[in-house]
């Protein structure tokens, strides 16, 4: 990280442009909702889908294992519903929102890495029918998650 901050501000002073450093890196996207347990939530009508953030999966490490619920199964806002494996440590997932499962992404059972380089499309993990839209009020935006995690990282 220092040898490629190091080179972008030599290539940034060459080309005379100014670089800031940011302790947050993650991909944070505008359209999403955010839990402080670092999963994020695409609301679309009534349903809703969702996964852990760039940020999480950063943390985690490779991502070996996804622990995937049945379709059918209820899922309560703040609570576990399964669990991300990595080559670092085994983590819970939380439900952003509550509901009931609708389908899962079997691609994660087969290829699990899919959570590392594609968190936000290719590796979204469930998608529910959402029992209480309103819930999704009491998440983060892109904006507050950002700062969520610079304040977190800062911590640490």
């Amino acid at each position: 990280m220092a040898c490629r901050l190091l080179w972008a501000s030599r290539v940034a002073s060459h080309l005379r442009i100014s670089v800031t450093q940011r302790g947050f890196s993650s991909v944070v996207l505008k359209d999403l909702k955010y839990a402080d347990s670092h999963e994020w939530v695409k609301i679309d009508g009534n349903k809703a889908t969702f996964g852990i953030t760039d940020h999480a999966q950063d943390h985690l490490g490779d991502v070996v294992y996804v622990e995937l619920p049945d379709v059918g199964h209820s899922v309560s806002q703040g609570k576990s519903f399964g669990a991300v494996e990595s080559v670092k440590a085994t983590s819970d997932i939380n439900s952003p929102v509550s509901g009931t499962v609708v389908e899962v992404n079997e691609e994660l059972t087969e290829s699990p890495g899919l959570v590392n380089s594609s968190p936000y499309e290719q590796g979204w993990i469930i998608k529910v029918e959402l029992s209480d839209a309103g819930e999704a009020e009491k998440l983060m935006d892109s904006d507050k998650y950002s700062k969520f995690c610079e304040e977190e990282d800062a911590k640490h």
